[in-house]
């Protein structure tokens, strides 16, 4: 019996997509250009026409999802004066995992005078879903974010729920060589009814968390003037020189909606076109 779990374990390792993805980008004459680019596995990364003097990049996983077991990393690093926004193809479904989580890793580094906007679209886990995700991000002093992660606990919109799983969220954000933010979120067992409590969703099925750095109060009241039009429920403040939105919604569409209108006062640039398919 021993031989044969051994059997049935090396055999679902042995499955499990793995991908990596890292590059540079450097800025030349005023244009962002893209230097050293390494791809490994499942992922993969394209480069759309320029737009501007900035560069723009887009993630595919050709695994056509994620599930238990696989392993992901992304390094992103913007040289001194570069601009780069990085964001994915579809939104990238996470589905039932039998015993090991996913595991996702993504460090982003901006040098002096660089702007790095890491906008993905949603993350959806599926019913007994598992991952654990860690973002690592190291800013200049004169640096600056935009980054923002949309989570949805099932499509809603398509009668499915995610009752049961485990997803653990892990962030670090250091300016200047200095911790400024961490958090570690953790939801696992029955989330389903977690969600459900008035204290932490309210029966939301969407949550997301936006960062924009520098922040100030200032881009505080820029967002706060759309709060009527927020089809969610939106919170954000600003401290330690960076700003912070918080998003929980019912579904996934009232929460990008929302996200899109924040993101847009955030910052003057664009949107990456995708988002507006």
């Amino acid at each position: 019996m021993r031989t044969e779990m051994r059997a049935a374990s090396a055999i679902f390792a042995a499955n499990r997509a793995q991908g990596a993805v890292r590059f540079d980008v450097r800025c030349e004459d005023g244009v962002t250009r893209r230097g050293g680019l390494h791809e490994s596995g499942s992922l993969r990364v394209r480069f759309p026409s320029p737009e501007d003097k900035g560069l723009s990049a887009v993630f595919v996983n050709t695994a056509g999802g994620i599930a238990g077991g696989d392993r992901f990393e992304i390094a992103i690093s913007a040289g001194e004066g570069a601009r780069l926004t990085l964001t994915t193809s579809a939104a990238e479904k996470v589905y039932r995992a039998p015993d090991v989580a996913a595991q996702l890793d993504i460090s982003l580094k901006a040098a002096s005078r660089s702007h790095l906007a890491w906008l993905p679209q949603e993350t959806i886990l599926f019913d007994r879903a598992k991952i654990s995700r860690r973002i690592d991000i190291d800013l200049a002093e004169d640096a600056s974010l935009l980054l923002c992660e949309i989570v949805v606990f099932g499509r809603v919109a398509m009668g499915e729920r995610m009752d049961r799983g485990e997803f653990v969220d892990r962030w670090r954000l250091r300016r200047g060589g200095r911790l400024v933010f961490a958090e570690t979120v953790r939801l696992d067992g029955d989330i389903g009814a977690k969600l459900a409590r008035p204290a932490v969703a309210k029966g939301g099925a969407a949550i997301a968390t936006a960062l924009m750095v520098p922040g100030d109060e200032a881009v505080v009241e820029r967002i706060r003037e759309a709060a009527d039009s927020f089809g969610g429920e939106v919170g954000i403040s600003a401290w330690n020189g960076f700003a912070m939105a918080r998003f929980c919604a019912q579904d996934a569409a009232a929460l990008r909606a929302d996200m899109m209108t924040v993101l847009s006062r955030a910052s003057p640039a664009a949107l990456p076109r995708l988002w507006l398919n």
